[in-house]
């Protein structure tokens, strides 16, 4: 309890310190057009938040990006699982894996935006961005797991099903919850960059781009900061459920 509390002192003197340096830009450069004040920040969020068009704008930009996420994962974790199994499939499909690492995102959203519509492209984007990382990090812990132990445990009697839940999947947590979180934050700063520049309905990155057009520039700090604040969010939790199911399993 102890080392929680002064962790939670050490984040808010972080955090204050921040602040302050952004309070002082802010007061040099005396302009809020370039540099709006955490205040003015402050209270252009609120007035957002009681919004209509916001709420709809963060539910939407929600439902693309975490789309796309989940597809990686799913799509990330079978395709670790056939490269592992088969070595042809790996040649195979490496170089698409690269292709995506090596290709930017912008030049990826510019190429999307000829074949998909307007509101599947963030979606698309999310996906193809976090596919490579799910993949590979997850095929590198499948490589990682003690074949002895998995020998010893046949030796013992234990069946595919009771090697896969008490050998393979603890091993394979730590190397899953890595490539999730990491992926979480290609997800969303990929998934919102494509909404600045195809401006789907109702999205984060929409009015992004509005707010920019129109030179205002509290707005534009609000909606980055409702943008990492949701990242935080959602990594916080998957870090949370990881624990839960850790401790279930005795694993730490």
């Amino acid at each position: 309890m102890k080392a929680k509390i002064l962790n939670a002192i050490k984040a808010a003197l972080v955090a204050a310190f921040w602040l302050l340096v952004w309070h002082l830009i802010s007061a040099y450069v005396n302009r809020e057009i370039l540099v709006p004040s955490p205040q003015k920040t402050l209270e252009t969020f609120i007035s957002l938040v009681g919004t209509e068009k916001f709420r709809l704008a963060v539910a939407s930009s929600l439902l693309r990006v975490l789309t796309g996420y989940l597809l990686a994962l799913v799509f990330g974790c079978v395709g670790a699982v056939l490269s592992y199994r088969f070595r042809f499939f790996e040649s195979l499909t490496s170089p698409l894996l690269n292709l995506i690492r090596a290709v930017p995102v912008a030049s990826f959203i510019i190429l999307a935006l000829v074949w998909l519509k307007t509101n599947d492209l963030p979606v698309f984007i999310s996906f193809f961005m976090v596919l490579p990382i799910i993949w590979d990090n997850m095929l590198h812990g499948m490589r990682g797991v003690d074949k002895l132990a998995l020998e010893a445990a046949a030796v013992d009697g234990a069946g595919k099903w009771r090697q896969i839940i008490f050998i393979i999947l603890p091993n394979l947590a730590p190397a899953f919850l890595s490539s999730a979180v990491t992926g979480l934050g290609f997800a969303w700063k990929s998934g919102i960059a494509a909404e600045v520049i195809c401006r789907p309905a109702d999205s984060i990155g929409g009015m992004l781009a509005s707010a920019k057009n129109y030179l205002e520039s509290a707005e534009v700090f609000a909606l980055t900061a409702t943008v990492i604040a949701l990242s935080l969010i959602f990594e916080t939790l998957l870090k949370y459920l990881y624990k839960l199911w850790a401790k279930k399993r005795d694993i730490i």
